[in-house]
């Protein structure tokens, strides 16, 4: 593997990215891994203006390095079993494909596999981390349905107990950013509650809720959805379920795997309309194939199946087992097939999952003051650079 850059000082050339538009004679000013600068080069500051170590001139556009709150693995890895060694890997697959945060995210366990991943995690986090950020635990259960389990183990599920949040959030203070449950099981109000009090996301997933019950748990503090329309009570014009709660109120963000198997592109835009720029969140829901070839694979402790790159339970060919995208296949998915902009598709790819984070002030668009998280892509956006802290990634 190539050395990554480390230069103190740098100026990077190109098309860029801004929250206030595209700038395309741009340049975005980096030291000490922080932007001091991001717009028009003729008005780069004067203290940056003699600084030339580092300075590139990119045939290209710069765009925000992407955030992926929901990915089990990747690289023949799986967050449930990787230790600090597999966990580098797999960070530094998706680094490659442009996450630069990204959430490790659980299966339904005991809860004695959650410990020992949390435990893993929160030593990994200690230590200096070069590729990828791992900003935190995205707990998807086992505080789910049961009648709707998908690729989830239905023998580990249980219904949402505070006592054992409590016990994580004292034992590794932060660490769990995101608990994806069922908002109609007994004790998912108290638990939302209580995850919204300490400032980690409450997402619905795998869940038989209502219309009703959805918008009960959003009065509660429930703000996100995980996968949309993908193991949730569907839309029906007498009884909305899930699908229609997420579509319709406004406070639930909705995760969405832009792949075109887990869901149709002209549901995406439908869901893209009404949630507006600043509702979408563009995920990978990545299991351990990712990056690698068709075969045989896992999935938390269930066998998966990978046949033309779609993941399967392998004793339920029906059930989809996570996937193999990845953020810039996604992110390209998004504008190609799916009709985004480019500034809504990188909004549903950066900004938006750093906001769900509450780390929107350090990552996630490119301004003073942020982590020089850069991703430089060609015409046709396909990926040619990658910055994490303004150290250059190899591809």
């Amino acid at each position: 593997m190539a050395e990554v850059n480390q230069e103190r000082e740098q100026l990077l050339y190109g098309i860029v990215l801004t929250p206030q538009g595209v700038v395309k004679d741009g340049v975005i000013a980096v030291q000490d891994g922080i932007i001091v600068y991001a717009g028009e080069a003729s008005w780069l500051p004067e203290a940056c203006s003699g600084w030339t170590e580092g300075e590139r001139r990119l045939d290209g556009l710069l765009i925000p390095g992407f955030v992926d709150v929901h990915v089990h693995g990747g690289a023949g890895h799986d967050f449930m079993y990787a230790d600090a060694r597999e966990i580098s890997e797999t960070a530094a697959f998706h680094a490659s494909s442009g996450t630069t945060t990204l959430l490790a995210t659980t299966m339904t366990a005991s809860k004695e596999a959650i410990d020992r991943v949390l435990a893993v995690v929160s030593a990994y986090r200690s230590e200096d981390m070069p590729y990828a950020q791992i900003a935190g635990i995205h707990l998807e259960g086992p505080f789910i349905s049961p009648k709707w389990p998908g690729a989830q183990n239905p023998e580990h599920i249980v219904p949402p107990n505070t006592l054992w949040l409590e016990e994580w959030e004292s034992d590794y203070p932060g660490l769990i950013r995101q608990v994806t449950l069922a908002p109609e099981r007994e004790g998912a109000e108290a638990a939302i509650t209580w995850l919204r009090k300490h400032g980690i996301t409450a997402a619905l997933g795998h869940t038989d809720a209502t219309y009703e019950q959805v918008i009960a748990a959003a009065d509660a503090g429930l703000n996100q959805a995980v996968h949309a329309f993908n193991q949730m009570t569907p839309l029906h014009h007498r009884k909305p379920g899930t699908a229609g709660a997420v579509l319709s109120d406004a406070r639930i963000r909705a995760e969405i795997i832009a792949d075109g198997i887990h869901v149709h592109p002209a549901a995406i835009s439908i869901l893209s309309r009404l949630k507006g720029p600043e509702g979408l969140i563009l995920i990978t829901d990545a299991m351990s194939a990712a990056g690698l070839s068709d075969g045989e694979y896992a999935i938390g402790d269930l066998p998966v199946k990978v046949q033309d790159g779609v993941a399967r339970l392998r004793d339920n060919p029906d059930a989809l087992a996570g996937s193999t995208l990845t953020m810039i296949k996604g992110f390209r998915y998004l504008i190609q097939e799916v009709g985004l902009s480019l500034e809504d598709a990188s909004r549903a790819a950066s900004l938006n999952p750093a906001i769900s984070l509450g780390m929107e002030r350090s990552i996630g668009s490119l301004e003073a003051g942020k982590r020089a998280d850069i991703l430089l892509l060609d015409g046709t956006l396909n990926l040619r650079g990658v910055w994490i802290g303004g150290r250059r990634h190899p591809l």
